[in-house]
């Protein structure tokens, strides 16, 4: 077997990814919503329906790009690891389609991501000694200052699945902010890069570039400069267009999860002062496959 196949599951998305390390080229990936952490926040365990739809997606990823998933190295984030119910929802997913997912903590998640966040940077040309990144999720978000050798990073306990389905949004908005706010300690942040990963702004990076669900390219998305006045637009676009104009654009995707998503990544500008962003599609699926290719 002259490949490796990532599996992420997150708290929003399921993404895989088949790289050749003989020859050093992806050779297929594989994406969907599936809404792991829908209900977490009411119920503290993941839904039958979440379940379900998970391992609908597993089998049609090993159907589209061919591969064993006993051998893939399959990762699971933040709705697992506050699960009730993590071992056995892991356990049926095993039973059902012989993938082993490994729980891993938020100080993981991060590294992995900055992995490849670095590697895409690198690769863009873009500096990648001072910058910093977020990735929101579903039920974290990571926050990861590299200043030269240094790297400070923190993965928080909010995302889009969780915040949005909080009892007030607005003071979870705010809690987060303030969390944030003690994060930095006061860090001068200019002369940094500012990138983000994800599905919230690699989605709004894909209809500035005129994509949509079903035509979505990540090596168009790659690059994508995203303004504060681009937030302000797609806000206000998310909260007042029909269901049938936005649902091309966002697939299955819960439009009240889409816009809260732009209101963490609208507060993560404003909190770390920045007016716009680097958006890169590559994040914790590309990052396993690195770590990976370090240790063979």
């Amino acid at each position: 077997m002259n490949y490796i196949v990532s599996m992420d599951l997150g708290s929003n998305s399921f993404r895989v990814l088949k790289y050749d390390y003989v020859n050093h080229k992806e050779l297929g990936e594989y994406e969907k919503v599936v809404a792991t952490a829908d209900g977490l926040s009411q119920s503290g365990n993941i839904s039958d329906e979440a379940v379900n739809r998970i391992i609908t997606a597993i089998k049609e990823s090993i159907q589209k790009l061919d591969f064993d998933p006993s051998k893939a190295l399959c990762i699971t984030t933040a709705a697992m690891r506050k699960a009730k119910n993590s071992d056995y929802v892991l356990q049926t997913i095993k039973k059902q389609t012989n993938a082993t997912f490994k729980i891993i903590d938020g100080d993981k998640e991060a590294e992995l991501t900055l992995l490849a966040i670095k590697n895409a940077i690198q690769h863009h040309g873009f500096d990648n000694q001072r910058f910093l990144f977020v990735d929101i999720g579903g039920a974290s978000s990571e926050l990861v200052i590299v200043d030269n050798d240094t790297v400070k990073k923190k993965s928080f306990d909010f995302g889009i699945v969780t915040m949005s389905q909080s009892t007030d949004n607005n003071q979870a908005l705010l809690d987060a902010q303030s969390d944030v706010k003690e994060f930095l300690d006061g860090k001068d942040l200019k002369g940094f890069g500012f990138y983000a990963t994800a599905g919230t702004p690699t989605t709004i990076a894909a209809i500035k570039q005129g994509l949509n669900y079903q035509t979505y390219d990540k090596h168009i998305v790659n690059g994508t400069v995203i303004t504060k006045e681009d937030l302000a637009y797609y806000k206000n676009f998310f909260s007042t267009s029909p269901q049938s104009e936005i649902s091309p654009l966002v697939g299955s995707r819960k439009i009240e999860f889409v816009i809260m998503g732009v209101k963490i990544f609208d507060m993560f500008y404003d909190t770390l002062g920045f007016d716009e962003s680097i958006v890169f599609d590559d994040g914790l699926k590309e990052g396993i496959v690195i770590e990976a290719l370090q240790n063979l």
